[in-house]
């Protein structure tokens, strides 16, 4: 134990160590004795090609005095079943104890890790078989892929019907503390970028906001496209913008809403100092504080690895000489 460690968290070891060789199942028997069915089940669902599992004959041939079932398939005489797997019991003594404790820690989620078999004689029909469950060691709490943790490793004896030892298993598991899900924020719909606007958002993507110009009248145009609507020249150049604005008009979004944005949504149109207009959103401000003819300056967001778009705020005053 550490010298940091609390004295609330050397209680919480002690009472995990006090279940160590604590029985956490009772000795329970299997619903059904060993049988050949089920044992025709096994060896064609795991394609197991020994004949001494099913043909009497050839398990003579070997010594055996009838058919024996697969040594790993000692599980399966003792498992719950299909009706108590939909329709649980609530369990009982030292494992609800255990697995109420380890979820006081924190410990909720809960991975196999490894099983190791120590099979004494094989299983024949008839046999009854039963199994007990007891702790074998708990360790202290390690960091894992999962999450912090610690091991549990149990064992468990498997019985025939006169109590003598077939089978022990050593079944560990790791019980650990899920780590806390941080859910991206979703993407905003993303813009149909073609040969006509692609500029615009190369532009973006580098912080600059540019606004198309028509180089036979100079007259600027937003959103872009391929023809000057003043004169019908398809020749074009850009302004590089200052990032300076007022507020033209707005509205509040409330709904349908989308995932990526936050509300109340405030949808703006800006006139820039250049003397054109773009939609865009409005940050940093209420709804209540946002006043037509406000001054805006640009800020812009980035959006996934390849969007960034610029977004505008309440501009800082201008500096005065006095200033």
């Amino acid at each position: 134990m550490s010298a940091g460690t609390s004295y609330d968290d050397r209680q919480y070891d002690e009472r995990l160590e006090a279940f160590i060789g604590r029985v956490l199942n009772e000795r329970t028997p299997g619903q059904d004795p060993v049988n050949v069915p089920m044992i025709r089940h096994w060896v064609e669902a795991m394609e197991v090609a020994n004949p001494v599992h099913l043909d009497a004959d050839a398990a003579r041939a070997t010594g055996r005095d009838d058919v024996v079932a697969p040594a790993s398939m000692i599980q399966a005489w003792t498992m719950r079943g299909y009706a108590a797997t939909v329709r649980p019991q609530a369990a009982a003594g030292g494992f609800q104890e255990l697995i109420a404790l380890l979820d006081e820690g924190g410990y909720t989620s809960v991975v196999a890790t490894d099983s190791e078999f120590d099979f004494v004689r094989e299983v024949v029909p008839g046999d009854e078989i039963s199994v007990e469950e007891v702790v074998d060691s708990i360790s202290p709490e390690k960091a894992t892929g999962l999450g912090v943790g610690r091991f549990v490793t149990t064992m468990k004896t498997y019985r025939d019907g006169a109590g003598e030892v077939v089978a022990t298993q050593r079944w560990r598991t790791l019980r650990f503390k899920p780590a806390a899900k941080v859910e991206p924020r979703a993407e905003r719909p993303k813009p149909a970028i073609n040969l006509d606007n692609a500029f615009w958002f190369e532009a973006a993507r580098e912080r600059r906001l540019v606004v198309q110009r028509c180089t036979s009248c100079e007259s600027l145009r937003h959103p872009p496209g391929p023809e000057c609507p003043e004169c019908q020249s398809f020749e074009w150049d850009t302004v590089e913008c200052s990032g300076r604005g007022t507020l033209y008009s707005y509205v509040v979004a409330h709904h349908p809403r989308h995932p990526a944005f936050d509300y109340p949504l405030l949808i703006a149109v800006v006139e820039l100092e250049e003397g054109t207009r773009l939609i865009t959103n409005l940050t940093g401000v209420t709804p209540e504080d946002v006043t037509i003819g406000m001054p805006l300056a640009v800020q812009w967001i980035d959006d996934g690895p390849d969007l960034t778009l610029p977004v505008f705020g309440p501009a800082a005053p201008e500096p005065t000489e006095e200033s």
